[in-house]
C-alpha cells in the first residue's frame, strides 16, 4: 500500500488465523477505510457470488454502486474503475473461483489486472484463501489466467511461542499446565485467544480447565460450539469425517491401523481410504503424514495425524459431549470432555516440544542447535519394538538427543525411564542408529513443569530436564 502503485497481493493461511483482521488493521492505520471494498465470496453459483459483490458495493456507500450488475463482467469492470480512483478491494474465500461454475471470473479479472498494471493505478487487490491447493491452482498454475499476475504473497501462520509467552504473561496465565491446556486447544490462533479474553476464559483459576470448556463450548453464548462444523467440516462430503474422527480419537495411526478401524463401518474399496487421505492432506491440510526421523518417504511405516489442535480436540472429546449436553447436565458433560482431552493433550505436548525446540534453534537460543528438523522415531507402525518421542540432531558438534515427553513430570517414573533407556539402546543397535553410537548421546525428559526435587532425582538418573519455563526463558530473555 505504501508503494503508491497497483498491487495484487495473495494472502493465505488457515481459517480464523487473522488474515482479514490483518488487512483491516493495516487499512485503518493508513486511513484508507473509505476507499476499501470487502467481499466474502459465498460457496454458490455466479448469481450468488455476483449478489455478494453487489451487496458489498452498496454497503460501502460507493456512489457508483448501481453500475455493477449481476454478472462477472460488470463486476470486473467495476473493480478496475475502483482501482483507478485508488480503491483497495479485498476478496475473501478467493479459492472458490477454482470451482468450474465460477472459474470464468478468473479471465475477466486477469484482463482488468493487466489494464491496472499498465495504467500505473494506485489501488490494489488483496485475495484471501484458506485452501492452499486451490489458491495455488488459481495463482501458480501456468494454465491459469491469473498466472504470474501476483505482485506480493503473504502466508499468515500461527503465533510463534515467543508471542504466545508474551500474551500469556500479559494475562497472568503463568502456570505451564494452564498454558499447555490452552495451546492443546487453540494452538497459536489469535482469534481463539481473543474469544477467550472476551468471554473471561483467560483468567487464572483453580478450575481453569472446566471453566474454559464451559465458557467456550458448552454454554448458550459459547463462541466456539459450532466453530468446527462451520469453518472446518462444512465443505467435506462422504466419509471424510469418519477418517478425521478416527485419527482424533485413536491418535496417530498407520495406514493399516486406520484402514482396519475404517472398515468397521463397512468395507471400503482399496483406493477409497487412500483417496480420502490424499484430499485431507494435500487439499485441506487437515491431516499430516508423519515419518520417523532419518527415514525415506518410500518407507511404509508412516503415521497419519490431524494437523490442527483445535480440530483434533473437537473431534476427540468436545463434539460428542457438546451434543450430550442437550440431554445431560452441563457440568457432567464438561467433566467427561475434560477427561477425554487428557489423552489429546499428551499428543499435543509432544508436538509442542518438537515445534518449540525448532523455534529456539531457528532463533539461536536454547540448549540444542539443530541441523535437522526434530521428529519422533518408530521402526514398526504400532511402536511395539522401538518408540521414541523425539530425536534431535546436531551434526556440527556430533550430538544426538533422545527425548521423552510426558504431560506430567511424575509420569517420568522408574518404569518409564527404564523403558525409555531400552528403546534408545534398541535404536542405537539398528542400522539407522548405528552411525550415532560414538556421538555425544543425551537423554532428555520433557514436561510442562519440573520441581527442583524432580530435577535433582532425574538428573541423578542421567536425564536432562526441560520444561516450558526453560523454553520461555530461552525465547524471551
Amino acid at each position: 500500500m505504501a508503494r503508491r502503485r497497483f498491487f495484487f497481493c495473495a494472502i493465505s493461511g488457515r481459517r480464523r488465523i487473522g488474515k482479514t483482521s490483518l488487512i483491516q488493521e493495516a487499512i485503518r492505520r493508513r486511513g484508507l477505510t473509505d476507499k476499501t471494498l470487502y467481499i466474502q465470496v459465498p460457496d454458490s453459483d455466479e448469481r450468488g457470488v455476483a449478489q455478494a459483490f453487489e451487496d458489498a458495493i452498496e454497503d460501502s456507500g460507493n456512489p457508483f454502486a448501481r453500475e455493477a450488475s449481476a454478472n462477472f463482467l460488470a463486476i470486473a469492470i467495476y473493480l478496475r474503475a475502483f482501482w483507478w480512483v485508488g480503491g483497495i478491494s479485498i476478496i475473501d474465500e478467493f479459492q472458490y473461483f477454482h470451482r468450474k461454475a465460477l472459474s470464468s471470473f478468473q479471465s475477466l479479472l486477469q484482463s482488468r489486472i493487466d489494464e491496472a498494471r499498465a495504467g500505473d493505478l494506485h489501488g490494489g487487490l488483496f485475495t484471501l484463501g484458506s485452501i492452499h491447493t486451490e489458491m495455488t491452482a488459481i495463482l501458480e498454475d501456468r494454465a491459469s489466467p491469473l498466472f504470474n499476475r501476483v505482485t506480493d504473497r503473504l502466508e499468515v501462520c500461527h503465533w510463534d511461542f515467543e508471542t504466545l509467552f508474551e500474551m500469556f504473561r500479559a494475562h497472568a496465565v503463568n502456570d505451564p499446565r494452564h498454558r499447555l491446556f490452552l495451546w492443546s486447544l487453540f494452538e497459536g490462533v489469535p482469534k481463539f485467544y481473543r474469544d477467550c479474553f472476551d468471554h473471561g476464559a483467560l483468567i487464572p483459576s483453580s478450575d481453569y480447565r472446566k471453566s474454559t470448556l464451559r465458557k467456550m463450548f458448552f454454554e448458550g453464548s459459547s463462541p466456539l460450539k459450532d466453530e468446527a462444523d462451520n469453518w472446518f467440516l462444512r465443505e467435506l462430503r462422504g466419509r471424510y469425517d469418519t477418517v478425521l474422527t478416527l485419527l482424533a480419537r485413536l491418535g496417530p495411526l498407520s495406514h493399516g491401523q486406520l484402514k482396519a478401524e475404517y472398515d468397521r463401518a463397512g468395507p471400503a474399496q482399496e483406493n477409497q481410504l487412500a483417496g480420502y487421505l490424499k484430499v485431507l492432506i494435500e487439499k485441506y491440510g487437515m491431516v499430516e503424514k508423519l515419518q520417523p526421523i532419518l527415514s525415506a518417504d518410500r518407507q511404509r511405516n508412516a503415521r497419519y495425524a490431524i494437523a490442527d489442535n483445535f480440530l483434533s480436540a473437537w473431534l476427540a472429546a468436545i463434539q460428542r459431549n457438546v451434543r450430550l449436553a442437550r440431554i445431560r447436565p452441563i457440568e457432567e458433560t464438561v467433566a467427561k470432555a475434560d477427561v477425554s482431552l487428557q489423552t489429546h493433550e499428551g499428543y499435543a505436548f509432544e508436538k509442542l516440544v518438537r515445534q518449540i525446540t525448532e523455534e529456539c534453534s531457528r532463533k539461536g537460543v536454547g540448549d540444542f542447535p539443530l541441523t535437522e528438523l526434530v521428529a519422533g522415531y518408530w521402526n514398526k507402525a504400532d511402536g511395539s519394538d522401538i518408540e521414541i518421542d523425539m530425536i534431535a540432531l546436531d551434526e556440527t558438534n556430533r550430538r544426538i538427543r533422545f527425548g521423552s515427553c510426558k504431560r506430567s513430570a511424575s509420569a517420568h517414573d522408574t518404569q518409564a525411564l527404564a523403558s525409555f533407556e531400552e528403546h534408545v539402546a534398541r535404536f542405537l543397535a539398528t542400522k539407522t542408529g548405528a552411525p550415532y553410537r560414538d556421538w555425544r548421546i543425551e537423554k532428555a525428559v520433557y514436561a510442562p513443569i519440573f520441581s527442583s526435587f524432580e530435577r535433582e532425582a532425574l538428573g541423578r538418573a542421567g536425564m536432562l530436564c526441560v520444561d516450558m519455563d526453560d523454553f520461555e526463558r530461552w525465547l524471551t530473555f
